[in-house]
């Protein structure tokens, strides 16, 4: 591994490391499940409500962010009957929106602009006689030479990222194989998730076996369509202390946003902002990588997985594909990550998926799948490895 970074006294006094805790968790069904996101995104939050046994008159901020679909917006509240907020806001950092929202939640709380502050996604892009694969394509990026992606037959993020991911096997020999130890590591875990919508066993056959999608991804290197609605409140530690479930404490958080507009030269599908973003987390929350007892990371495809990890720091850039091969994100491995299946097999909530599964896992409740738990590092990522933001999070106080 990498020399450590984010240790020293002034990291452990930061005045956010600490100042809030997640205390409430509501999930939908997620999947099939045809109904509209806002009728989704309200139960989601009247089941983190029950979560942290709540009324919601106690109930003073909400953040939303909404899917690809845009089906629920700052209208929200009136459908839940909220009347009179401190906080209240709709936000959209794509994949990276659920840490952010946590993040700006934090600092409110911490701040006294509110007690409870409900963080909520929802989406509902699968529709009833209608294709999955429609569900995301649309183009990936707007600028003034978009119009030539979809000529060479660049139709929404999933092409983006497998030319990132071609060119991390050009630059550095990234193999098939590293690609998919990612997704069965992840399959390995979904089977001990209840609520995983993949739980069927996945061995290196199977997953070359399954068909392609666009080269080197084939269809299990990609994240899952859900339907569904996730909704968390954040409050103070010592409110948190007081509820029906154990506390889990945001210590430290961070965000990096890139823009290479397709410029010669950046390597930007390769090189992401989550080298910026996870050392300033860490710092804040006065740990070191080799503190990190598990990862919840955005997986929208295996790729983004490894980038990840080697942008974190876990090893070097280039070396994550033999740093996952062996196993080590997998039950039993070194490095636990997406414990409960992550997107590729539980379920695709953009970057509240990583989320959920770092509060079940912060709380203890993991059950089989439970992993130490000291400091759970958790990232999201939006566009094509454009927007990143970082969580720590932990079931003990700064």
């Amino acid at each position: 591994m990498l020399a450590a970074e984010g240790t020293g006294e002034d990291a452990m006094t930061h005045p956010m490391n600490g100042a809030a805790a997640i205390c409430g968790l509501g999930i939908t069904a997620m999947g099939r499940v045809y109904r509209d996101a806002e009728d989704l995104a309200a139960e989601a939050v009247y089941l983190a409500l029950e979560d942290a046994g709540l009324p919601k008159s106690e109930l003073d901020g909400l953040l939303i962010n909404a899917g690809v679909t845009n089906g629920v917006s700052i209208p929200l509240h009136i459908t839940l009957g909220l009347r009179e907020l401190n906080v209240l806001t709709f936000m959209q950092g794509y994949g990276s929106s659920a840490g952010q929202m946590i993040q700006y939640a934090a600092m409110a709380v911490a701040n006294g602009l509110a007690n409870y502050i409900c963080c909520v996604f929802a989406d509902d892009p699968l529709k009833e006689g209608v294709r999955t694969g429609d569900a995301y394509a649309g183009g990936a990026r707007r600028n003034a030479m978009s119009g030539l992606y979809p000529v060479y037959g660049f139709m929404g993020a999933l092409p983006m990222y497998a030319l990132g991911a071609r060119r991390h096997m050009d630059l550095y020999g990234t193999t098939q194989d590293q690609l998919g130890a990612v997704a069965i590591g992840q399959r390995r875990w979904a089977a001990m998730n209840p609520r995983a919508t993949k739980r069927e066993p996945l061995d290196l056959a199977g997953y070359h076996a399954s068909p392609w999608v666009v080269e080197p991804f084939h269809i299990l290197d990609c994240c899952l369509v859900s339907n569904g609605g996730v909704a968390v409140i954040v409050t103070t530690p010592e409110r948190a202390r007081d509820l029906r479930q154990p506390a889990v404490y945001v210590r430290g958080f961070a965000q990096a946003h890139q823009h290479d507009a397709g410029l010669a030269g950046t390597d930007a599908l390769v090189h992401t902002p989550a080298a910026k973003a996870g050392p300033r987390a860490l710092a804040m929350a006065g740990v070191s990588r080799n503190d990190v007892t598990q990862c919840q990371i955005y997986d929208c495809y295996t790729y983004t997985v490894i980038a990840t990890l080697e942008d974190y720091g876990f090893c070097a850039k280039g070396e994550g594909g033999p740093f996952v091969a062996d196993g080590k994100l997998a039950p039993g491995g070194a490095l636990p990550t997406n414990t409960g299946g992550g997107e590729l097999s539980s379920f695709y909530m953009w970057g509240m998926t990583p989320i959920t599964e770092a509060v079940i896992q912060g709380r203890g409740h993991g059950g089989e799948r439970q992993q130490s738990n000291d400091v759970i590092l958790v990232s999201g990522n939006g566009g094509v490895l454009n927007y990143h933001s970082t969580l720590v999070l932990s079931p003990h106080a700064a």
